[in-house]
Formats: C-alpha cells, sequence, structure tokens
C-alpha cells in the first residue's frame, strides 16, 4: 500500500491530484493584480487625454457647453433658415425675389394692368411682359420707368433693369384646319 506522506522525511504533502489549484500553480497574489489593472486603465485614459482624478479642463467662452441651454451647431435647423442659407449661397435670391413678385403680379402693378398683361420670363435682369392687345402693349411701354421703380421698391435696386413689352402672339400658320402644305402665306403679286 502506498502512502501520500513524503518518503524523504518532511511533513508537506505532495501537492497532486487532489490539491487546490491554488497549490499546485503559481498565482499573481489578488492585490497585484488588480494595481495592473488600475494601471492599464490609466495608460488607456492618459492615451485619450483624460486625467483621472484630476479636474476637468475649463471650457473657452467660445466653446458651448454640450446638452446647456441654447443654440448648438448640432441643434435642428429651421427648413426657413436652411433655405435662406441655400439661396445665399447659390446666388440665387434676385431670381426667388423676381419669381415672388411674379407671383404676386396682381398686386404689384394693380388689377387693371394686371387684367391685360401677365410677366413671361425673367432672364439676365430683363423681365418680358405680354400683353393682351397692341394698345396695351403701348400703354405698358410707357408705363415702363414707374413699372420699374416699383420692381425696385419690391425686390432691390438693380435686379430688373429693363422690361421687355410683348404685343398679343399672332396666330400660326404651321398647323391648324387651313393649313397647307408649301411655304405658306406670302405675296401674291409676283
Amino acid at each position: 500500500m502506498s502512502s501520500d506522506l513524503p518518503t524523504d522525511g518532511s511533513d508537506r504533502a505532495d501537492p497532486g491530484e487532489g490539491a487546490p489549484v491554488g497549490d499546485r500553480v503559481e498565482l499573481t497574489p489578488p492585490g497585484e493584480v488588480a494595481r495592473a489593472a488600475l494601471n492599464r486603465a490609466k495608460a488607456a485614459a492618459a492615451a485619450r487625454g483624460i486625467r483621472p482624478g484630476q479636474q476637468p479642463r475649463q471650457r473657452s467662452p467660445i466653446e458651448p457647453i454640450r446638452g446647456a441651454p441654447g443654440k448648438d451647431g448640432r441643434d435642428p435647423r429651421l427648413v426657413a433658415d436652411t433655405l435662406a442659407a441655400l439661396l445665399r449661397d447659390r446666388g440665387w435670391i434676385q431670381e426667388v425675389s423676381v419669381g415672388g413678385v411674379i407671383g404676386r403680379w396682381r398686386d404689384v402693378v394693380g388689377d387693371q394692368v394686371a387684367d391685360h398683361c401677365t410677366p413671361e420670363t425673367f432672364e439676365d435682369h430683363v423681365l418680358t411682359v405680354r400683353t393682351d392687345s397692341t394698345s396695351w402693349a403701348t400703354n405698358l411701354k410707357m408705363l415702363a420707368p414707374q413699372l420699374l421703380r416699383r420692381l425696385a421698391d419690391d425686390v432691390g435696386e438693380d435686379v430688373v433693369r429693363e422690361v421687355r413689352v410683348l404685343g398679343p402672339a399672332g396666330p400660326g400658320f404651321k398647323r391648324g384646319p387651313r393649313s397647307v402644305p408649301g411655304r405658306g402665306p406670302r405675296d401674291t403679286f409676283g
């Protein structure tokens, strides 16, 4: 029968299979494990710029405090502010203001003039207006300086530089029930 006692005469038992793991392997003491984990956490925090145990750095007056009331760069913006910035950045302010005048044409020129003429286009500071008769075209050409003054008051100086007045569009001879193939209406005297 064999005994678990050492044969060399010492009183200690040989750590064998039945002995606790701590007796069989050398483990780091718990105090040193905790100290090593703390040192690793401090090194990681220092790498990120965080200094544990110290007061947080004071923010400059320019830098807003996150989460504080008031405007912040991360706050949502109003649609009107976003559109205003878009129009300003793209240089569309003049075209949009003239478009607003075209939309409010009756208020700008009055009911009587608006009944007989309509704005057609605005390109290169020239507003083109079409009238329903040649007499109104002549009348509006004489009123062009007053119309330019009203437009300057409404949309700004030097946005609309010229008002081009067109008379009524005549009938076309290209299509319709009385069109014939060929050159179309010409002088019959030959």
